[in-house]
Protein backbone atom coordinates (compact mmCIF):
# COMPACT_ATOMS: atom_id res chain seq x y z
CA UNK A 1 0.00 0.00 0.00
CA UNK A 2 2.48 2.61 0.85
CA UNK A 3 4.61 1.48 -2.30
CA UNK A 4 1.74 2.22 -4.24
CA UNK A 5 1.87 5.95 -2.93
CA UNK A 6 5.26 6.06 -4.43
CA UNK A 7 4.99 5.18 -7.54
CA UNK A 8 2.00 7.18 -8.26
CA UNK A 9 3.71 10.23 -6.79
CA UNK A 10 7.07 8.93 -9.21
CA UNK A 11 4.97 7.84 -12.57
CA UNK A 12 3.80 12.10 -12.28
CA UNK A 13 7.12 13.33 -13.29
CA UNK A 14 7.67 14.81 -16.42
CA UNK A 15 10.29 14.90 -18.95
CA UNK A 16 12.44 12.57 -16.50
CA UNK A 17 13.69 9.15 -16.27
CA UNK A 18 15.45 7.84 -13.24
CA UNK A 19 15.35 5.02 -10.84
CA UNK A 20 14.27 4.26 -7.70
CA UNK A 21 15.69 1.67 -4.88
CA UNK A 22 12.94 0.42 -2.66
CA UNK A 23 13.69 -0.56 0.57
CA UNK A 24 12.48 -4.34 0.00
CA UNK A 25 15.14 -4.39 -3.18
CA UNK A 26 12.66 -3.86 -5.77
CA UNK A 27 14.12 -1.31 -8.63
CA UNK A 28 11.84 0.04 -10.63
CA UNK A 29 12.73 2.62 -13.52
CA UNK A 30 10.23 5.52 -14.63
CA UNK A 31 10.13 7.75 -17.40
CA UNK A 32 10.41 6.10 -21.23
CA UNK A 33 14.43 6.30 -21.45
CA UNK A 34 17.58 5.11 -19.49
CA UNK A 35 18.10 6.20 -15.95
CA UNK A 36 20.21 9.10 -15.60
CA UNK A 37 19.29 9.87 -11.52
CA UNK A 38 19.10 6.41 -9.22
CA UNK A 39 16.93 7.21 -5.95
CA UNK A 40 17.78 4.64 -3.32
CA UNK A 41 14.83 4.94 -0.80
CA UNK A 42 16.27 3.17 2.31
CA UNK A 43 13.24 2.96 4.49
CA UNK A 44 9.85 4.32 3.63
CA UNK A 45 9.50 7.81 4.45
CA UNK A 46 7.81 9.36 7.31
CA UNK A 47 4.06 9.19 7.28
CA UNK A 48 4.20 13.30 7.13
CA UNK A 49 5.43 12.99 3.76
CA UNK A 50 4.01 15.51 2.32
CA UNK A 51 4.11 15.66 -1.77
CA UNK A 52 2.59 18.76 -2.53
CA UNK A 53 6.15 19.92 -0.67
CA UNK A 54 8.78 17.53 -2.10
CA UNK A 55 11.70 19.16 -1.68
CA UNK A 56 11.77 19.76 1.84
CA UNK A 57 10.42 16.45 2.69
CA UNK A 58 13.15 14.78 0.18
CA UNK A 59 16.02 17.29 1.72
CA UNK A 60 14.73 16.01 5.31
CA UNK A 61 14.80 12.41 4.24
CA UNK A 62 18.05 13.01 3.11
CA UNK A 63 19.26 14.58 6.37
CA UNK A 64 18.04 11.70 8.29
CA UNK A 65 20.07 9.13 5.74
CA UNK A 66 16.54 7.68 4.83
CA UNK A 67 17.51 8.97 1.00
CA UNK A 68 20.50 9.12 -1.19
CA UNK A 69 20.62 9.82 -5.09
CA UNK A 70 23.72 8.73 -7.22
CA UNK A 71 23.83 10.66 -10.56
CA UNK A 72 24.31 14.18 -11.40
CA UNK A 73 22.90 16.67 -9.06
CA UNK A 74 22.64 19.15 -12.10
CA UNK A 75 19.91 16.51 -13.23
CA UNK A 76 18.52 16.06 -10.16
CA UNK A 77 17.79 20.26 -10.28
CA UNK A 78 16.35 19.98 -13.77
CA UNK A 79 14.15 16.98 -12.85
CA UNK A 80 12.50 19.27 -9.71
CA UNK A 81 12.29 22.17 -12.25
CA UNK A 82 10.22 20.81 -15.02
CA UNK A 83 8.05 19.69 -11.37
CA UNK A 84 7.59 22.59 -9.91
CA UNK A 85 6.39 25.05 -12.22
CA UNK A 86 6.32 28.26 -11.07
CA UNK A 87 6.93 26.58 -7.22
CA UNK A 88 10.43 26.00 -6.69
CA UNK A 89 9.64 26.33 -3.07
CA UNK A 90 9.14 23.09 -3.47
CA UNK A 91 5.65 22.89 -2.86
CA UNK A 92 2.49 23.94 -4.98
CA UNK A 93 1.52 25.32 -1.51
CA UNK A 94 4.94 27.26 -0.69
CA UNK A 95 4.03 30.82 0.79
CA UNK A 96 5.68 34.18 0.62
CA UNK A 97 6.40 35.73 3.96
CA UNK A 98 4.47 37.76 5.32
CA UNK A 99 5.01 41.65 5.76
CA UNK A 100 6.87 42.75 8.53
CA UNK A 101 5.08 46.01 9.58
CA UNK A 102 7.38 46.75 12.47
CA UNK A 103 10.75 48.05 11.73
CA UNK A 104 11.84 47.30 15.34
CA UNK A 105 11.12 43.39 14.52
CA UNK A 106 12.31 43.56 11.11
CA UNK A 107 15.57 44.44 12.60
CA UNK A 108 15.52 42.10 14.82
CA UNK A 109 14.43 39.24 12.66
CA UNK A 110 17.48 40.52 10.83
CA UNK A 111 20.19 39.63 13.32
CA UNK A 112 18.99 36.92 14.20
CA UNK A 113 18.18 35.22 10.72
CA UNK A 114 22.06 36.52 9.81
CA UNK A 115 23.17 34.78 12.98
CA UNK A 116 21.22 31.58 12.17
CA UNK A 117 23.52 31.17 9.33
CA UNK A 118 26.99 33.13 9.97
CA UNK A 119 27.46 32.20 13.69
CA UNK A 120 28.38 28.74 13.26
CA UNK A 121 31.42 29.80 14.21
CA UNK A 122 34.75 31.40 12.77
CA UNK A 123 36.17 27.64 13.29
CA UNK A 124 33.87 25.83 11.19
CA UNK A 125 34.28 28.72 8.47
CA UNK A 126 37.99 28.45 8.48
CA UNK A 127 37.74 25.03 7.49
CA UNK A 128 36.79 25.10 4.45
CA UNK A 129 36.78 28.80 2.97
CA UNK A 130 40.10 30.01 1.62
CA UNK A 131 42.61 32.50 3.72
CA UNK A 132 40.87 35.42 3.21
CA UNK A 133 37.64 33.79 4.86
CA UNK A 134 35.27 35.13 1.89
CA UNK A 135 31.64 33.65 1.82
CA UNK A 136 30.75 34.69 -1.90
CA UNK A 137 31.42 34.04 -5.67
CA UNK A 138 35.31 34.16 -6.67
CA UNK A 139 36.43 35.46 -9.51
CA UNK A 140 38.50 32.74 -12.06
CA UNK A 141 41.13 34.23 -14.72
CA UNK A 142 41.24 30.62 -15.70
CA UNK A 143 39.28 27.50 -14.10
CA UNK A 144 43.07 26.27 -12.66
CA UNK A 145 42.97 29.43 -10.26
CA UNK A 146 43.51 28.41 -6.97
CA UNK A 147 40.62 29.09 -4.56
CA UNK A 148 42.83 31.56 -2.86
CA UNK A 149 43.92 33.49 -6.14
CA UNK A 150 40.47 33.73 -7.43
CA UNK A 151 39.18 35.43 -4.22
CA UNK A 152 41.66 37.94 -4.04
CA UNK A 153 40.90 38.47 -7.83
CA UNK A 154 37.18 38.87 -6.94
CA UNK A 155 38.18 41.21 -4.88
CA UNK A 156 40.67 43.76 -6.98
CA UNK A 157 37.68 43.08 -9.34
CA UNK A 158 35.41 44.55 -7.29
CA UNK A 159 37.12 47.06 -5.66
CA UNK A 160 38.57 48.62 -9.49
CA UNK A 161 34.95 48.82 -10.31
CA UNK A 162 34.14 50.91 -7.79
CA UNK A 163 37.19 53.44 -9.03
CA UNK A 164 38.01 54.34 -5.80
CA UNK A 165 40.30 57.31 -4.99
CA UNK A 166 42.64 57.95 -1.99
CA UNK A 167 40.60 59.82 0.88
CA UNK A 168 37.13 58.57 0.01
CA UNK A 169 34.74 57.34 2.36
CA UNK A 170 33.97 53.66 1.32
CA UNK A 171 31.28 51.55 3.34
CA UNK A 172 30.92 47.63 2.81
CA UNK A 173 26.93 46.56 3.92
CA UNK A 174 27.24 42.92 4.84
CA UNK A 175 31.22 43.23 5.44
CA UNK A 176 31.96 39.73 6.52
CA UNK A 177 35.31 39.09 7.40
CA UNK A 178 36.60 42.52 6.91
CA UNK A 179 39.01 41.44 3.84
CA UNK A 180 37.68 43.47 1.15
CA UNK A 181 37.54 46.57 3.55
CA UNK A 182 40.90 45.85 4.65
CA UNK A 183 42.26 45.78 0.70
CA UNK A 184 40.77 49.04 0.23
CA UNK A 185 41.99 50.90 2.71
CA UNK A 186 45.82 49.03 2.39
CA UNK A 187 45.44 48.73 -1.43
CA UNK A 188 43.62 52.15 -2.25
CA UNK A 189 44.48 54.20 0.59
CA UNK A 190 39.91 55.11 1.64
CA UNK A 191 38.45 55.08 4.70
CA UNK A 192 36.15 51.64 5.06
CA UNK A 193 33.32 51.53 7.35
CA UNK A 194 32.18 47.84 7.09
CA UNK A 195 29.24 46.13 8.62
CA UNK A 196 27.73 43.00 9.70
CA UNK A 197 24.92 41.80 12.19
CA UNK A 198 27.28 38.39 12.74
CA UNK A 199 28.59 38.42 16.14
CA UNK A 200 31.47 35.99 14.95
CA UNK A 201 31.91 38.15 11.98
CA UNK A 202 32.24 41.55 13.80
CA UNK A 203 35.07 40.20 16.30
CA UNK A 204 37.12 38.43 13.83
CA UNK A 205 36.94 41.61 11.11
CA UNK A 206 38.04 43.65 13.80
CA UNK A 207 41.05 41.53 15.15
CA UNK A 208 42.23 41.35 11.59
CA UNK A 209 41.75 44.87 11.19
CA UNK A 210 44.02 45.82 14.02
CA UNK A 211 46.64 42.77 13.05
CA UNK A 212 46.93 44.34 9.73
CA UNK A 213 47.64 48.04 11.75
CA UNK A 214 44.99 49.69 9.58
CA UNK A 215 42.76 50.73 12.85
CA UNK A 216 43.04 54.28 12.05
CA UNK A 217 41.47 53.67 7.96
CA UNK A 218 39.14 50.85 9.05
CA UNK A 219 36.44 50.52 11.11
CA UNK A 220 34.10 47.49 11.72
CA UNK A 221 31.28 47.72 13.31
CA UNK A 222 27.76 45.90 14.40
CA UNK A 223 24.77 47.73 12.75
CA UNK A 224 22.19 47.14 10.22
CA UNK A 225 21.96 49.24 7.25
CA UNK A 226 18.78 50.82 8.65
CA UNK A 227 19.82 52.26 11.41
CA UNK A 228 23.42 53.53 9.53
CA UNK A 229 21.07 55.22 7.06
CA UNK A 230 19.29 57.41 9.75
CA UNK A 231 22.21 58.25 11.67
CA UNK A 232 23.16 60.54 8.37
CA UNK A 233 26.43 59.28 7.45
CA UNK A 234 27.47 59.68 3.62
CA UNK A 235 30.02 57.44 1.61
CA UNK A 236 31.47 58.87 -1.66
CA UNK A 237 31.15 54.90 -2.61
CA UNK A 238 29.15 51.92 -1.45
CA UNK A 239 29.23 48.03 -2.18
CA UNK A 240 27.77 45.30 -1.04
CA UNK A 241 28.46 41.43 -1.45
CA UNK A 242 26.44 38.48 -1.08
CA UNK A 243 24.30 40.85 1.44
CA UNK A 244 21.28 41.52 -1.07
CA UNK A 245 19.90 38.22 -0.38
CA UNK A 246 18.85 38.38 2.79
CA UNK A 247 17.14 41.08 3.25
CA UNK A 248 14.06 39.36 2.28
CA UNK A 249 11.19 40.45 -0.57
CA UNK A 250 9.59 43.23 0.98
CA UNK A 251 12.64 44.92 2.05
CA UNK A 252 14.20 45.17 -1.17
CA UNK A 253 12.81 48.71 -1.45
CA UNK A 254 13.85 49.49 2.23
CA UNK A 255 17.73 48.60 0.95
CA UNK A 256 17.65 50.78 -1.99
CA UNK A 257 16.61 53.72 -0.08
CA UNK A 258 18.78 53.27 2.68
CA UNK A 259 21.65 53.40 -0.02
CA UNK A 260 20.57 56.23 -1.80
CA UNK A 261 20.08 58.02 1.54
CA UNK A 262 23.95 56.90 2.46
CA UNK A 263 25.36 57.59 -1.30
CA UNK A 264 27.19 61.52 -1.85
CA UNK A 265 25.66 62.76 -5.57
CA UNK A 266 27.35 61.10 -8.33
CA UNK A 267 28.52 58.64 -5.48
CA UNK A 268 28.88 54.65 -7.41
CA UNK A 269 27.22 51.65 -5.58
CA UNK A 270 28.28 48.23 -6.26
CA UNK A 271 25.70 45.26 -5.72
CA UNK A 272 26.71 41.91 -6.04
CA UNK A 273 23.82 39.59 -5.19
CA UNK A 274 22.33 35.92 -6.52
CA UNK A 275 19.46 36.74 -8.54
CA UNK A 276 16.78 34.31 -10.44
CA UNK A 277 15.28 34.80 -13.78
CA UNK A 278 12.00 35.19 -12.13
CA UNK A 279 10.10 36.08 -8.68
CA UNK A 280 9.11 33.25 -6.65
CA UNK A 281 9.33 31.64 -3.16
CA UNK A 282 12.51 30.39 -1.36
CA UNK A 283 12.80 26.79 -1.92
CA UNK A 284 11.11 25.52 1.33
CA UNK A 285 14.30 23.21 2.98
CA UNK A 286 16.93 26.28 2.14
CA UNK A 287 14.42 28.52 3.96
CA UNK A 288 14.12 25.85 7.14
CA UNK A 289 17.83 25.09 7.57
CA UNK A 290 20.16 27.08 5.65
CA UNK A 291 18.75 30.71 5.50
CA UNK A 292 15.92 31.51 7.09
CA UNK A 293 14.39 34.82 6.20
CA UNK A 294 16.25 35.07 2.76
CA UNK A 295 15.11 35.99 -0.96
CA UNK A 296 16.63 35.39 -4.18
CA UNK A 297 15.56 38.43 -6.11
CA UNK A 298 15.11 38.85 -9.74
CA UNK A 299 17.01 40.92 -12.11
CA UNK A 300 14.03 42.76 -13.18
CA UNK A 301 12.32 43.33 -9.73
CA UNK A 302 15.73 44.91 -9.05
CA UNK A 303 16.24 47.06 -12.05
CA UNK A 304 12.65 48.19 -11.64
CA UNK A 305 13.47 49.95 -7.91
CA UNK A 306 16.57 51.41 -9.96
CA UNK A 307 14.39 54.89 -11.12
CA UNK A 308 12.70 55.45 -7.94
CA UNK A 309 15.85 56.20 -6.22
CA UNK A 310 17.32 57.89 -8.85
CA UNK A 311 20.13 55.15 -9.62
CA UNK A 312 21.85 55.03 -12.90
CA UNK A 313 23.10 51.24 -13.94
CA UNK A 314 26.42 51.69 -15.55
CA UNK A 315 27.56 48.14 -15.90
CA UNK A 316 26.19 44.94 -15.44
CA UNK A 317 27.90 41.18 -15.17
CA UNK A 318 27.07 37.61 -14.62
CA UNK A 319 29.31 35.70 -12.56
CA UNK A 320 26.92 32.15 -12.98
CA UNK A 321 29.66 29.52 -13.96
CA UNK A 322 32.47 31.52 -11.34
CA UNK A 323 30.12 30.98 -8.31
CA UNK A 324 29.67 27.18 -9.39
CA UNK A 325 33.47 26.70 -9.71
CA UNK A 326 33.41 28.58 -6.54
CA UNK A 327 30.83 26.60 -4.93
CA UNK A 328 32.95 23.16 -6.32
CA UNK A 329 35.88 24.29 -4.28
CA UNK A 330 34.15 25.04 -0.84
CA UNK A 331 32.59 20.99 -1.30
CA UNK A 332 36.07 20.25 -1.82
CA UNK A 333 37.25 21.48 1.09
CA UNK A 334 34.18 20.50 2.90
CA UNK A 335 34.85 17.43 2.09
CA UNK A 336 38.54 17.07 3.59
CA UNK A 337 37.57 18.63 6.72
CA UNK A 338 34.13 16.62 6.64
CA UNK A 339 35.65 14.38 9.84
CA UNK A 340 36.24 18.00 11.92
CA UNK A 341 32.64 18.74 11.20
CA UNK A 342 31.22 15.57 11.79
CA UNK A 343 32.76 15.92 15.56
CA UNK A 344 31.47 18.92 16.11
CA UNK A 345 28.19 19.34 14.51
CA UNK A 346 26.81 15.62 13.74
CA UNK A 347 25.95 13.72 10.81
CA UNK A 348 22.91 14.96 10.33
CA UNK A 349 24.42 18.33 9.82
CA UNK A 350 27.32 17.33 7.28
CA UNK A 351 24.52 15.53 5.27
CA UNK A 352 22.71 18.71 5.27
CA UNK A 353 25.63 21.02 4.27
CA UNK A 354 26.70 18.75 1.93
CA UNK A 355 23.56 18.80 0.15
CA UNK A 356 23.49 22.88 0.71
CA UNK A 357 26.92 23.10 -1.11
CA UNK A 358 26.40 20.70 -4.39
CA UNK A 359 22.89 21.71 -4.95
CA UNK A 360 23.59 25.06 -5.38
CA UNK A 361 26.55 24.40 -7.38
CA UNK A 362 24.19 22.53 -9.43
CA UNK A 363 22.00 25.66 -9.64
CA UNK A 364 24.15 27.97 -11.00
CA UNK A 365 24.83 25.44 -13.76
CA UNK A 366 21.10 24.06 -14.57
CA UNK A 367 18.42 26.07 -13.30
CA UNK A 368 19.08 29.76 -14.56
CA UNK A 369 20.03 30.49 -11.00
CA UNK A 370 22.66 33.90 -11.74
CA UNK A 371 24.76 36.25 -10.05
CA UNK A 372 25.55 39.23 -10.75
CA UNK A 373 27.59 42.44 -9.91
CA UNK A 374 25.35 45.73 -10.60
CA UNK A 375 27.30 48.98 -10.45
CA UNK A 376 24.88 52.15 -10.12
CA UNK A 377 25.68 55.99 -10.01
CA UNK A 378 23.47 58.14 -8.03
CA UNK A 379 22.21 60.56 -9.89
CA UNK A 380 24.15 61.27 -13.35
CA UNK A 381 27.75 61.26 -13.22
CA UNK A 382 29.67 63.09 -16.37
CA UNK A 383 33.04 62.13 -15.18
CA UNK A 384 33.25 58.78 -15.53
CA UNK A 385 35.84 56.82 -18.10
CA UNK A 386 33.92 56.45 -20.81
CA UNK A 387 35.57 52.64 -21.24
CA UNK A 388 35.57 49.87 -18.83
CA UNK A 389 39.21 49.08 -20.08
CA UNK A 390 40.54 49.97 -16.71
CA UNK A 391 39.47 46.79 -15.46
CA UNK A 392 41.61 44.64 -17.18
CA UNK A 393 44.93 46.42 -16.75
Amino acid sequence: MIKNIYHSFFKGFKGADFEVSYWDGEKVAYGRGAPRVKIALKKPLPVNFNPENAVLAFGEAYMDGLVDFEGSMEEIIRIIQRNTEGTVSGGRTGKIASVISSIGNLKARQKQNIQHHYDLGNEFFSLWLDETMSYSCAYFNSPGDSLYQAQLQKIDYTLKKLQLKPGEKLLDIGCGWGWLVITAAREFGVKALGITLSEEQYRAAREKVESEGLSGAVDIQMKNYLDLAAEGQSFDKIVSVGMFEHVGKENLAKYMEAVDKLLCPGGLFLLHSIMGTDEHPVNSWMEKYIFPGGYIPSLRETTWLVPEYNFHLLHAESLRLHYALTLDRWYSNFQKNISAVREKFGDRFVRMWSLYLIGCAASFRASGLNIYQLLFSRGLNNNLPMTMDYLYK
